[in-house]
């Protein structure tokens, strides 16, 4: 194998598992996205819930020392977050997109506030986090085990996930009275079943998803740091590959994939320097854009070709 070939598989290599790693946080936003998808509310506010997941994950694993407690603490706060949620857009029926909002603003200044009075910083370091895991056998296969290979807990929990939400989703009765809590909450209710408190439960799962999401920034990806600007938009990246995906698990994650790879493809040119960093760094939101650009033009044709079907058979009568 001649140098050239060598380097070739080496950055492709080095690519695709910065892939994985980029798209994980984003995938387990998304999937808890789906499940307020699902149940008819629109959450903006994903972006908030991972900056406080992060937060809570490096600032409970610095107090206590211990990695797996700050990811136990993560998943507490998620559900607390979730059902603060829910108290608004669903027990007081605020308007999503505000409460959102707010959420993202909040989020940024408390976790802002807390780490300056808690650490007398703006940010957190060095706390305990997740080794990568070298897994047996794969790790000595060229190229599959340096792509797959020697990651946190949190890129293999990822796949397992939504293996799990997809059966749950499409395959439990719970998962169809989430569902119908969006589609037809009226018809739910006639089933003897209460539509709001299946949002609840979306809000909650959301939350919790969330909060793996941010645990996994600061305690698995960033190898225990934690900044204010660390989530950098990715709840709201989160939120188009739920729209792009149609809140399909499996979907969901592979949109996921495609920002995770256009993110590692930035990466890889900013380490080559040959474009500037600023640029790279744009890509993978540009890309996003062009996401919700198909999907809302997709959606506007799809909606045209029905009314046209429709005009036919009104003709032919």
């Amino acid at each position: 194998m001649n140098e050239n070939s060598w380097n070739f598989w080496t950055v492709a290599s080095s690519t695709l598992n910065q892939m994985l790693r980029s798209a994980t946080p984003v995938a387990l936003a998304a999937l808890g996205g789906l499940m307020t998808e699902h149940a008819g509310i629109m959450n903006i506010g994903m972006d908030g819930m991972i900056l406080m997941g992060a937060f809570t994950a490096a600032a409970v694993s610095t107090a206590l020392t211990s990695a797996a407690l700050g990811i136990v603490a993560s998943i507490v706060f998620g559900i607390l977050v979730g059902l603060f949620f829910a108290l608004f857009t669903v027990k007081l029926r605020s308007d999503e997109f505000i409460i959102g909002c707010a959420l993202n603003t909040f989020a940024l200044g408390i976790t802002v506030y807390l780490s300056r009075t808690l650490f007398d910083s703006a940010g957190i370091s060095n706390a305990p986090h997740l080794g990568n895991i070298a897994i047996p056998l794969i790790k000595d296969i060229p190229f599959l085990g340096s792509v797959i290979s020697g990651h946190s807990l949190f890129v293999y929990l990822t796949w397992v996930l939504v293996a799990a939400m997809w059966l749950f989703v499409y395959r439990t009765p719970m998962g169809f009275w989430i569902r119908a809590s969006g589609e037809s909450p009226e018809t739910l209710r006639t089933a003897g079943k209460d539509p709001e408190k299946m949002k609840w439960i979306a809000s909650i799962l959301c939350g919790v998803m969330c909060g793996l999401a941010g645990a996994h920034l600061s305690l698995g990806n960033l190898n225990g740091q934690f900044g204010q600007r660390m989530v950098a938009g990715r709840g709201f990246i989160a939120f188009a590959c739920v729209i792009f995906g149609g809140a399909n698990p499996v979907k969901v994650f592979l949109a996921a994939l495609m920002f995770g790879f256009f993110d590692a493809i930035g990466l890889q040119l900013q380490s080559s320097k040959l474009v500037d960093a600023d640029l790279t760094s744009a890509i993978p939101y540009v890309i996003t854009i062009i996401m919700m650009v198909y999907v809302v033009v997709s959606g506007q044709r799809k909606r045209e070709r029905i009314a046209k079907q429709q005009l036919k058979k009104l003709e032919l009568k």
